[in-house]
């Protein structure tokens, strides 16, 4: 017998980019990607709810970010994410929608890990929003993401870039953010 076959089905997504899995034909990026809205909109309202006192307290923010403008920058973000993935689902993939949600998830993903994981850890204190991000966020980004280089919904130099582009934009998006949150007066 060969070892390709002892491997469960969730493996084969992950490796085998040449087709679907036979047992479950919907365990698919295609009709998958609307996790990554959900577990972002959960994570947000975790982090909408208690991040900005907790940053207050700890001095995470070198200016403090009032509630209001954390939740502003916080919507536009998941508005963001909600849109894409929307656009991705209309236009297939190997398209700019589908690129933009791929790098999007790649930063959520990061997210998780820092400043999440990495400041609960040095800080010996729990950041808002770890828990989402460390159970829905890191699992389902990661089969999402490898489903979606498995199925060739996303290839090569351009989910590297677009991986690389997007997190780093979003991160540059959020003084920008936060400034057009407080010229609101929120």
């Amino acid at each position: 017998m060969e070892a390709k076959t002892l491997r469960p089905h969730w493996i084969r997504i992950a490796v085998d980019s040449r087709a679907k899995p036979k047992d479950n034909p919907n365990v698919s990026f295609t009709n998958l990607r609307w996790l990554f809205p959900v577990v972002i909109i959960l994570h947000n309202v975790e982090e909408a709810i208690w991040l900005p006192g907790w940053a207050r307290r700890s001095g995470f923010w070198c200016t403090p970010v009032s509630t209001g403008v954390f939740c502003f920058a916080v919507a536009v973000l998941t508005v963001l994410a909600l849109a894409v993935t929307w656009l991705s689902a209309r236009s297939g993939g190997q398209t700019l929608w589908t690129y933009l949600t791929f790098g999007y998830m790649v930063a959520m993903l990061a997210n998780a890990v820092y400043p999440h994981v990495v400041i609960s850890i040095a800080a010996r204190s729990y950041m808002p929003g770890t828990a989402t991000a460390v159970a829905l966020n890191l699992p389902a980004l990661s089969f999402l993401m490898a489903s979606a280089l498995a199925e060739r919904q996303v290839t090569g130099w351009k989910a590297v870039a677009y991986g690389a582009g997007v997190p780093g934009l979003l991160l540059l998006s959020l003084p920008a953010l936060f400034k057009f949150g407080r010229a609101l007066n929120l």
